[in-house]
């Protein structure tokens, strides 16, 4: 799957990570968008034909809000929630188990909007 990785989850470990588990891995460094907004952040993705993970949900649920109103399409959006505790957040494996088991069920991410947590 062609992912693009927003900046506040683009950590390294996560990279090799997905890109081990067979997907094609983009970040805002390799673009050159550091520091960019989440509307920059998602144009990319867009341009790009790459699914958004994020772990910024509300930005990014209003940004899908806004393209479908608009009559346009993106690859889809994969969020993931924090909850600052180690024993809950997901880690780089289970990011990658999630998309694994999501990609098992659905057919197309396109336009739809996913919580990779309720995909563990």
């Amino acid at each position: 799957m062609k992912l693009y990785l927003d900046e506040d989850i683009a950590a390294r470990d996560l990279v090799r990570t997905l890109m081990k588990a067979g997907h094609d891995v983009a970040t805002p460094m390799d673009v050159g968008l550091l520091g960019e907004s989440d509307t920059l952040q998602m144009t990319q993705a867009v341009r790009a034909d790459r699914v958004c993970i994020t772990k910024n949900p509300r930005d990014f649920e209003d940004l899908h809000d806004l393209i479908v109103l608009c009559g346009g399409s993106h690859p889809g959006i994969f969020t993931i929630r924090s909850d600052n505790d180690r024993r809950r957040d997901m880690k780089p494996g289970q990011i990658a188990n999630a998309i694994k088991n999501l990609s098992q069920v659905m057919t197309s991410t396109r336009n739809h909007v996913v919580c990779l947590n309720d995909w563990r």
